[in-house]
């Protein structure tokens, strides 16, 4: 008798794929959006039905559908959202936020008292106050402890807690002693237990610097081209690194295929760190006219972070603040180019990507950004949402994921009563906020 060899694996395998009743069930949803923003930039149109699968978007099509004109089998799900009395728009992206950090008066003897699970805990907490304002992609600029951040993450994205699409850069790249290093003034014993990966002097640490962000599982790298305003150091706010170091930063970065943005105020170190092929200006707020070439012709974008202004301001006026000194001398100096360096970049064509440095003020307000690109900046409502959506995406490399309502994209929307377009300020007070497919917010019931 003549035996037929029999492969299990195939067999399975053809059950699973090929047989109806092993065939898995989609997710389907529809919005109806009596206004609908899906490419930002483009025209707004009435009534229109975004349809996704699975978490992502499937088509938009005229007019409120119902399920019948789907591709639906009988283990399908499908769920309709009725936004016909609401504006409705891809979710916002924001570029710059710490989601482990919120600095108070506190928030240096946190580093010291709290564990990397006290931060982690924290951080859960301010990322779904980040969702819920309608942002459903971040960017995280930087952490003192990585392994929370990391953590906040990759609980993100296996559904653990609740938060937005988060891009992680770990500990930014800085010098001793420079802004990123939190060491300043503390007990040296103190100091050498909170000393982290990401400090460096001289182009070959640095270089290993980045690499160890990297193999920790950084999205991108941050580094600190020039002094910043929170750091306790009578530094000032220019240039910090050496050019060598910027730029072995920025191409080891690079080869292993990593964004570097730029923590940069002063015009040395912004033009620096763009000569050495950064992608992104952060702050970006003392620049000047070669700045402004560097970046037409680099392609480099400016995340502006105004928002992060509006907690200095009492302070730098307040006497009895907590700032240091010398934190309140850069902070001071800082002010005064608040409503100005945005709005000469916007007038020259530099591409510019909503970010707010949440952490230094609160999580959950990032949508007061949208307002100050306006009345600070000097955009068009539709250009602010663009630099929150479009240009968010596009600054973060994921143009063909994120930032509209297009086939095949995650399926992030949100939406608000009345229209942003006319008054920017709604923006600021979502109702709806859905991220890939699935509702965290809905307070249009």
């Amino acid at each position: 008798m003549k035996l037929t060899r029999i492969s299990f694996p195939r067999i399975v395998f053809s059950l699973i794929f090929l047989s109806p009743a092993y065939a898995f069930a989609t997710e389907w949803d529809i919005v109806h959006a009596g206004k609908l923003l899906a490419i930002p930039g483009e025209k707004v149109e009435n009534e229109k039905s975004v349809i996704l699968k699975d978490g992502k978007v499937f088509d938009v099509r005229d007019g409120f559908i119902d399920s019948t004109s789907l591709p639906i089998n009988e283990k399908d799900t499908i769920e309709v959202h009725d936004l016909r009395d609401n504006f409705v728009l891809p979710g916002f992206i924001d570029g710059h936020v710490h989601l482990t950090l919120y600095f108070t008066p506190k928030e240096r003897i946190n580093w010291v008292n709290m564990s990397d699970a006290d931060i982690a805990i924290r951080g859960a907490k301010y990322a779904k106050e980040t969702l819920l304002a309608g942002f459903t992609s971040v960017r995280d600029m930087g952490a003192f402890t990585e392994d929370a951040v990391y953590a906040i993450r990759d609980g993100i994205n296996e559904g653990h807690i609740v938060g937005p699409r988060t891009f992680v850069s770990g500990h930014p790249i800085a010098i001793n002693g420079g802004h990123g290093d939190i060491t300043h003034s503390f007990n040296p014993a103190v100091s050498n237990a909170l000393r982290t990966t990401g400090i460096c002097d001289g182009a070959a640490e640095c270089r290993k610097a980045v690499r160890e962000q990297i193999r920790l599982k950084a999205d991108h790298i941050k580094l600190t081209a020039t002094a910043g305003v929170m750091s306790d150091s009578n530094a000032g706010l220019e240039l910090q690194f050496f050019e060598d170091e910027l730029e072995a930063i920025v191409k080891s970065a690079q080869l292993m295929g990593r964004k570097v943005a730029a923590h940069a105020h002063g015009p040395e170190g912004i033009n620096a760190v763009l000569r050495a092929g950064a992608n992104t200006i952060e702050h970006g707020t003392f620049l000047n006219d070669e700045s402004i070439e560097l970046f037409k012709s680099t392609g480099a974008y400016l995340s502006p972070t105004m928002s992060a202004f509006l907690p200095l301001m009492p302070l730098v006026d307040d006497p009895n603040s907590f700032l240091t000194e010398s934190q309140r001398e850069k902070a001071e100096e800082a002010v005064k180019f608040f409503n100005r360096y945005v709005r000469k970049a916007h007038k020259a064509g530099v591409k510019i990507a909503l970010s707010t440095d949440a952490g230094v003020g609160p999580h959950g307000a990032n949508g007061i950004e949208f307002r100050l690109l306006v009345e600070y900046g000097g955009m068009t409502p539709m250009e602010a949402i663009k630099a929150g959506t479009i240009n968010g995406a596009d600054n973060l490399g994921k143009l063909d994921e994120l930032g509209s309502l297009e086939k095949g994209k995650w399926g992030d929307v949100v939406a608000v009563d009345g229209d942003p377009l006319q008054d920017i300020s709604v923006l600021e007070n979502v109702n709806f906020v859905m991220k890939g497919g699935k509702v965290f917010k809905n307070a249009t019931l």
